[in-house]
């Protein structure tokens, strides 16, 4: 009877709460698939569901509820109400978009936040709307007050990625109302590609974030069986999937891509895994709470499920991995941080919201 009580007791407090060295982690709110959040203010979060709803969290009065919404989505496969970004006051939503007929596109709305309705409208669909559940990216990233960058994934049509007549498969940069930069690659030094694209030849990027030090642009991107990777995002480049797959192989077992090899056509990852740990989102560390991380990478991994530092070199140079933990919170689909430096993830098996903090 007593080991039953021992067992129960430590069950619960491995539940709410996670100690480890020098930090502990903190369950705040259950949820339904959660995929993606953004900090409102101080103490409110907006947390986006694949599932369909919008959730507002305040952590000072730890509660939560639901906004209304008029996004029409597909949740099938995995689609859904994905990467969600305020900025000042705009709200940005990434989406599985329904186009009818089975078919979905990436598409990305906006709205004014409001608590009791957001009323979003398109601002990007990605063309064409193609009938598949997999692959649609959909991370952003705001850079320099102006410009929204936003990844679309290749929806598992391959080679779709390497044509830049076709949104699937790139990196797009568009002004916040939607409108084209006109120093985006088509108007520069690539006349046959879309006005929206700026980057070609990935496959499925679940992870973008904004280095606060040369303020450049990096993505973690879903490599098959093998092939994950780290690396920037660079002007009119091409990261050349699928005549190349950064050492992944295909599901079956058989060679990926045309060439086994990495050459100069293509954007050199800085940091690749294989096998796969199905990296998701990332962010390069700025904040007091772990000052010794400053600097530095964070990865998030589903398969793995494990967070994890890479050391960041002179911001061309990413290496000596270490995992901080493994196997504690199930799959880590989201990590954000807020203006202390505190961690906030969203994990999906045991679909919650935790925040990471020191042990003290």
């Amino acid at each position: 009877m007593f080991k039953k009580l021992l067992f129960i007791c430590f069950f619960v407090a491995i539940n709410q709460s996670v100690l480890a060295n020098n930090f502990k982690l903190e369950k705040l709110i259950k949820l339904n698939q959660p995929w993606s959040l953004t900090f409102i203010n101080k103490n409110e979060i907006l947390i986006s569901e694949k599932s369909g709803s919008l959730i507002l969290y305040n952590k000072k009065s730890q509660k939560k509820f639901s906004i209304p919404h008029n996004l029409k989505f597909n949740d099938n496969g995995q689609g859904g109400l994905l990467e969600i970004l305020n900025f000042k006051d705009d709200i940005y939503i990434c989406y599985s978009e329904d186009r009818g007929e089975g078919k979905t596109s990436t598409s990305i709305a906006k709205a004014k936040f409001s608590i009791s309705n957001l009323n979003f409208n398109n601002i990007f669909q990605a063309q064409p709307p193609i009938k598949s559940d997999y692959h649609f990216g959909c991370r952003m990233v705001i850079q320099d007050t102006q410009y929204l960058y936003a990844s679309i994934g290749e929806r598992g049509q391959g080679n779709i990625a390497q044509d830049p007549s076709e949104h699937p498969g790139s990196i797009i940069r568009i002004n916040l109302d939607g409108s084209i930069p006109k120093n985006n690659p088509k108007f520069v030094n690539k006349p046959d590609w879309l006005p929206e694209i700026f980057q070609i030849g990935i496959r499925n990027p679940q992870g973008m974030t904004l280095s606060h030090a040369n303020n450049k642009i990096y993505i973690s991107n879903h490599g098959a069986r093998g092939g994950d990777f780290f690396g920037e995002v660079k002007f009119a480049e091409n990261y050349g999937w699928k005549i190349y797959c950064w050492g992944g192989i295909n599901y079956t077992g058989l060679k990926c891509g045309d060439t086994q090899k990495w050459d100069k056509r293509f954007t050199k990852p800085l940091y690749t895994w294989v096998p796969s740990i199905a990296v998701s989102a990332v962010k390069i560390y700025k904040g007091n709470e772990f000052k010794e991380w400053n600097g530095q990478i964070l990865i998030t991994s589903l398969k793995d499920q494990s967070l994890r530092k890479l050391e960041f070199k002179n911001e061309d140079e990413a290496g000596n991995e270490e995992v901080i933990f493994k196997n504690t919170i199930g799959r880590l689909r989201d990590i954000k941080i807020d203006q202390t430096g505190k961690i906030y993830l969203l994990s999906n098996g045991d679909d919650a919201l935790w925040v990471m903090k020191k042990n003290n």
